[in-house]
């Protein structure tokens, strides 16, 4: 745990690393995809709640029950992809806390609150989901991470009758380098940053 990660790592998982909108025709394999998954769920959420859930979409039928719920910018590159994420988080993440976190009566600091459940989900689904886009650049694979489509239409979809909410949709593959747009700058520590 004390080592620094060598440049090349750093480059594959930051400094180096695109959000893609064209693909290549690669596949992206089960096995990848639940490594993937593997070295996400290790990262740390509070009380080690793990709300996040993930519905990954490989198939034509299944990409094409999410069609209608893409903003039109992102329909074609997502259609394109060889897997997207559906990205969610479990409203009912606290029933499994007696696995996750046995020590303590964890459920009951949760069960009947709805404030707390939906603030606990949110964000550390949304943590879960970050460890996922480190964990598959990790691996080898390109991200499109987006937030553009409807959240209702996506659950009503894929999730009617289940705790699941959708938060956010991430396209996986390899990406097409020649058809990236140049970097977007980004904002320097004491713009960002300060230091007490």
């Amino acid at each position: 745990m004390s080592e620094i990660l060598s440049d090349a790592g750093l480059d594959q998982i930051f400094r180096n690393a695109r959000t893609h909108s064209a693909w290549q025709a690669a596949e992206v394999s089960d096995v990848l995809l639940e490594a993937v998954y593997d070295l996400a769920k290790m990262g740390p959420t509070s009380a080690n709640c793990s709300p996040m859930r993930v519905l990954f979409l490989r198939s034509k039928e299944a990409k094409e029950r999410l069609r209608p719920a893409l903003d039109a910018g992102n329909v074609d590159k997502t259609m394109a992809a060889p897997a997207t994420a559906v990205i969610a988080y479990d409203m009912e993440f606290y029933e499994s806390l007696p696995k996750l976190y046995p020590h303590a009566d964890a459920r009951s600091w949760f069960a009947g609150k709805p404030a707390a459940i939906e603030q606990t989900a949110v964000r550390n689904g949304s943590l879960q989901g970050a460890y996922l886009i480190i964990a598959a650049r990790a691996l080898g694979l390109d991200c499109g991470p987006m937030s553009g489509f409807d959240r209702a239409k996506v659950d009503e979809e894929f999730f009617a009758g289940t705790a699941w909410r959708s938060n956010f949709l991430c396209n996986l593959g390899h990406g097409d380098p020649e058809k990236l747009h140049p970097r977007s700058p980004r904002l320097e520590f004491d713009e960002a940053c300060k230091l007490l």
